[in-house]
């Protein structure tokens, strides 16, 4: 057939239309901006979004139903806690706590691991990189220390940790709302996972950082002492405490946040909007904007066809699930492959093995290079403000070994272990 006698009527431009705005969109959320324009990710799911309900895949009570308001929540609940926690000044007083009993250049690195990678198995790893990236930093300078290796660390260790709970980062929690997998039982497989790559997390970046480690502390100028505020301390604490309680009990994620931080809020002490200041709505933005691209997209891309042939690449097989969540989390970011893959998941014969392979391995693939995560380049944008460089050569030395190890263990303990 020749150009001129191709039915031009018979294309289904809508068709062409939402995939391409799904592609342009993935490709935006991935690179973080677009040439030309001063556009953000969450800007760029929302003009996604936009566009999508011009196309009209599907109609505008369908789209805003595609927004799942559970994972909206437990994100905001949570956000909320870690911003009550920050301004209290916990995480300071954690920190320092760590940094105070360190005697050495190897105890100072498993102080880093362990406390990034627990509170991040808890809360959300990225608050916990802007919390703790000032601190080894200012720790580093004080000892005379090379800050690289130990910022490495709390990259690495926020996202091993992470691995271990539904509110560990951003993309468990969208698998813990869209499983239905008890809190208890994803904690208890996910757990050892944790563990084990953050341990690899030490074992690597003191192995090929070797004279960063040989030689000792040498005197330290006095820490500053920054203030503790006790009562909003012991507040958030004991709010945070409570609601990770009802996780493990089982009640609603989403509602036990929300409930937590609404609390939060009640204060003689503390005006709200410090509040509203450390919240991340540019990430509640793009996660609607995300909802409402990808749901638009599989109204078109969700036929038998496609179904058939997602099913020929054998997804059943953890080994090949592992492989293709960590390939897909670093070309277009980790929350967007969760979604691109949640469909073939739930059509899988045991969906929450898979769920469970997918929330390790779009997590533990974050290690692999210096953008695989936003936690990774929170740490390197702070370090760069106080004139300390993390160089992609940097990451990825430690990165590539990390990732493969660390990637290949948790599919072999989740394959192995009980369904």
């Amino acid at each position: 057939m020749s150009f001129g006698e191709i039915d031009w009527g018979a294309i289904d431009w809508r068709a062409i239309a939402t995939i391409a705005i799904f592609l342009a969109t993935l490709c935006g959320v991935a690179v973080g901006r677009a040439p030309g324009l001063r556009m953000d990710r969450a800007g760029m799911a929302l003009v996604g979004a936009a566009l999508m309900l011009i196309v009209g895949p599907q109609s505008f009570e369908e789209s805003l139903k595609a927004v799942d308001l559970d994972t909206i929540t437990l994100l905001l609940g949570m956000m909320i806690i870690v911003a009550q926690l920050r301004i209290s000044g916990f995480f300071d007083f954690a920190g320092r706590f760590v940094l105070k009993r360190a005697h050495g250049p190897l105890t100072l690195l498993a102080g880093v691991v362990a406390v990034t990678g627990l509170l991040s198995a808890f809360l959300v790893n990225d608050a916990i990189c802007l919390a703790l990236t000032p601190l080894v930093l200012e720790a580093a300078h004080k000892l005379r220390r090379n800050p690289v290796p130990y910022l490495l660390a709390v990259a690495m260790a926020s996202n091993a940790g992470s691995v271990a709970t539904f509110t560990g980062n951003p993309q468990n929690m969208m698998i813990g709302v869209a499983s239905h997998i008890p809190y208890g039982q994803f904690a208890l497989r996910l757990t050892p996972i944790a563990l084990v790559a953050l341990l690899l997390t030490f074992c690597l970046i003191a192995l090929l950082h070797r004279a960063e480690f040989s030689t000792k502390f040498t005197a330290a100028e006095p820490a500053a002492r920054s203030p503790l505020h006790r009562w909003q301390t012991a507040k958030a604490a004991l709010v945070t405490t409570c609601v990770i309680a009802g996780f493990f009990a089982g009640a609603p994620v989403a509602k036990a946040a929300i409930i937590g931080g609404s609390l939060l809020l009640v204060s003689r002490a503390v005006n709200p909007k410090k509040i509203y200041a450390q919240l991340d709505g540019a990430l509640l933005l793009m996660f609607a904007g995300l909802f409402i691209v990808v749901s638009g997209a599989e109204k078109i891309l969700l036929t038998p066809t496609t179904l058939a042939t997602v099913a020929g690449l054998r997804l059943d097989s953890g080994w090949i699930l592992s492989g293709v969540a960590a390939a897909l989390s670093n070309l277009i970011s980790n929350v967007p492959a969760v979604l691109v893959l949640k469909p073939f998941l739930e059509a899988l014969p045991d969906a929450n093995q898979a769920w469970l392979i997918v929330a390790m391995s779009s997590t533990l693939a974050g290690n692999l290079t210096l953008v695989g995560s936003i936690a990774n380049l929170i740490v390197a944008e702070r370090a760069k403000r106080s004139g300390v460089v993390i160089s992609f050569l940097d990451y990825f030395k430690v990165g590539l070994p990390l990732t493969l190890l660390s990637l290949g263990f948790g599919t072999f303990a989740l394959n192995a272990g009980p369904r």
